[in-house]
């Protein structure tokens, strides 16, 4: 028999109490080389991909594959409903997969291949489809017959914008109601206001039902800002200009992680408790992803305070 909800919230708990944190976080930032980093991280919760001689790139993927890990290890002990709620928050690995792909199906030379992560009964068939020997220019014919839409175009930003969106609204029902809305607000007036490349067809549509049509027409970051729901707002609270758009991240990702630990200290051991756990898993991988690159620059802390 598989076990049901409170065993899975159990065991979800017990692994976000695990994580790293942001003292030992900040502590490994601080450390001399990145080589002492990946040493002293290999000896705790990263330990399962993390190893010794690893560069910086190895090191933050192997995080990320640690992060995956831990959902796929959730997955066996959630009910059939929470394996569906694991595929979607999956998602995200299995669009980093492809984004790797067409990057280097898209080189004139062969380059090192960049690891796949490996998603097991949380991936897709969307990956076994994109990955099944197609030339890049297949990508788009591919996602609309899956059932992700079509893209609008075939280069990659097309591709990975409408993706990340699309992911994003799938996910919405399963999350907070201002977790998504916040996020994506941080996306768009990231690349828009901050790249000056503002979303198009299909990627501007899922942006505008999330954020609505007077936040997708705005001209300036400001008039953005006014103009987003209170849901999405929040999370551009500390962004006051264009400069000061890379806060915005470190706001939401804040917010997010404070939400989930009160969630899990609350109860009850459900599908909340698992949303909660995977939340503060993830948030807690990207502040360690953070402090190796900190590490790799001979203990920058002050830079990792600023971001994380």
């Amino acid at each position: 028999m598989r076990p049901g909800w409170s065993a899975g919230g159990v065991r979800a708990q017990a692994m976000a109490r695990r994580r790293y944190g942001a003292a030992a976080a900040r502590a490994l930032a601080a450390s001399p080389s990145l080589d002492v980093a990946i040493q002293v991280l290999a000896g705790g919760p990263y330990g399962h991909d993390v190893r010794a001689g690893q560069t910086l790139a190895e090191a933050q993927h192997a995080v990320a594959a640690t992060l995956l890990w831990h959902l796929r290890v959730l997955a066996a002990w959630v009910p059939r409903d929470g394996v569906v709620l694991l595929r979607s928050v999956a998602a995200g690995f299995e669009l980093a997969n492809l984004e790797a792909w067409l990057r280097a199906r898209r080189q004139p030379e062969p380059a090192d291949p960049v690891p796949a992560f490996r998603l097991g009964a949380l991936g897709t068939t969307l990956g076994r489809r994109i990955h099944d020997q197609r030339p890049p220019d297949a990508v788009r014919a591919t996602l609309v017959s899956s059932g992700w839409g079509d893209p609008g175009a075939e280069t990659d930003y097309a591709i990975g914008l409408h993706l990340r969106l699309e992911w994003a609204r799938r996910c919405a029902p399963e999350l907070p109601e201002h977790w998504v809305p916040g996020a994506v607000a941080v996306l768009v007036a990231r690349e828009h206001y901050g790249a000056g490349r503002a979303p198009a067809g299909a990627a501007r549509r899922t942006a505008t039902l999330l954020l609505g049509r007077s936040a997708l027409e705005a001209p300036t970051l400001e008039a953005f800002r006014a103009a987003l729901p209170r849901l999405a707002a929040w999370a551009l609270a500390d962004a006051g200009d264009v400069g000061s758009l890379w806060r915005a991240e470190s706001t939401w990702r804040r917010r997010v992680e404070a939400d989930s630990v009160r969630e899990l200290r609350r109860g009850p051991l459900d599908r909340t408790a698992l949303v909660a756990a995977c939340a503060v898993l993830a948030v807690d991988a990207w502040r360690v992803r953070a402090a190796l690159a900190a590490a790799a620059r001979g203990g920058a802390v002050e830079a990792f305070d600023d971001v994380a």
